[in-house]
């Protein structure tokens, strides 16, 4: 077997449901496919295209699905093929914490591409570097050993588990995040400027998640509809609907949650409008207020005779008209919430 000097590459070999041995020899591969009793999975992070090519030339996959797994900006899809079948998922990670770096309108949301090659007996899993760690999906294959019996359909199983979850755990980290903006909503000191911003971030990353999340509800249907070529048997059909369950779930909660920034977004106009409106019925009261003054000192600065005129009770009388006046219309204007 061709051996690959480029990237990262991980193995691991079961035997009978019970694990072989981890990292071992990639020329050994092939030995290992012969065996009907072994399980292989391969994994490649960032492999040139020349290396893969090679490989897929060794495994009999589809130049069409190679050319697919090395591509930016591939679409979530499932594809079936003469010898194999073809997968490729995105696992979502949303960065939280504040980072200096990041401008308040960039998007937090990173997607790591990850393509899978589906043969009796072989998982090879082609991916791009991002967040996602493997681990975790060696993790829950070794929770759940007895599932090895059935062979790949269980390494996929695991595989798409683990991304789902992660896209979950996003779809919750924004659920959060636009709470967190209802509350500043309707807080004493808000701040629109900053409200904007947060909003438009968030149906940025609203888009790019529904890209990578509702077609997975088309991944999942498509291994179902495949059982016989993947080996799925009635003893993975209740893993696989608990996850199609799960999928279905996420998009369910993607698509209501673009309805809440959608909410929001109008409720934080409306707000705008609201406190413009009162900015304008203060501005026009106290504006109310002093016209009156205005008015009382200019008539009686006009160059004729009035009572009073050129005496001291003359000037009091003015100045008990002129704060009388002002006092009585900040009082009705308190009353009806204009100040």
């Amino acid at each position: 077997m061709t051996t690959i000097h480029d990237g990262q590459v991980r193995t691991r070999v079961w035997r009978s449901g019970r694990v072989e041995g981890d990292n071992v020899p990639f020329a050994d591969i092939s030995d290992y496919l012969q065996d009907p009793d072994c399980l292989v999975w391969v994994d490649l992070l960032d492999p040139k295209p020349e290396r893969l090519f090679a490989l897929a030339e060794e495994l009999s996959f589809d130049p069409h699905a190679v050319e697919d797994a090395l591509a930016r900006g591939e679409r979530t899809k499932a594809t079936r093929y003469a010898t194999h079948t073809f997968l490729t998922v995105y696992a979502t990670h949303l960065a939280t914490g504040p980072d200096p770096a990041v401008e308040a309108y960039e998007s937090r949301l990173s997607t790591t591409r990850i393509s899978a090659f589906l043969l009796p007996g072989c998982l090879v899993t082609v991916r791009s570097r991002g967040p996602f760690d493997m681990d975790d999906v060696v993790t829950r294959w070794d929770a759940n050993p007895d599932l090895l019996k059935f062979g790949t359909a269980a390494l996929l199983h695991g595989l798409l588990d683990v991304v789902v979850d992660g896209q979950f755990d996003t779809i919750r980290d924004l659920d959060d995040a636009i709470e967190e903006i209802e509350d500043g909503l309707f807080a004493d000191e808000a701040q629109p400027k900053q409200i904007q911003r947060a909003v438009y971030r968030l149906r940025k990353e609203l888009v790019q998640l529904r890209r990578v999340v509702l077609p997975m509800r088309e991944v999942v249907n498509a291994v179902m509809h495949f059982r016989a070529e993947h080996g799925i048997t009635p003893g993975l059909d209740g893993w696989y609907t608990d996850l199609y369950d799960h999928v279905l779930r996420a998009t369910e909660w993607t698509e209501s949650l673009r309805d809440m920034v959608t909410t929001v977004f109008e409720t934080n106009l409306s707000l705008q409008d609201a406190r413009l409106n009162t900015v304008m019925k203060k501005l026009t009261g106290w504006a109310a207020i002093i016209a009156v003054p205005t008015a009382v000192t200019g008539w009686f600065g006009m160059n004729v005779p009035f009572p009073g005129s050129g005496e001291e009770m003359g000037v009091l009388a003015v100045a008990v008209i002129v704060f009388f006046s002002a006092a009585v219309l900040f009082v009705l204007f308190k009353r009806r919430d204009w100040l």
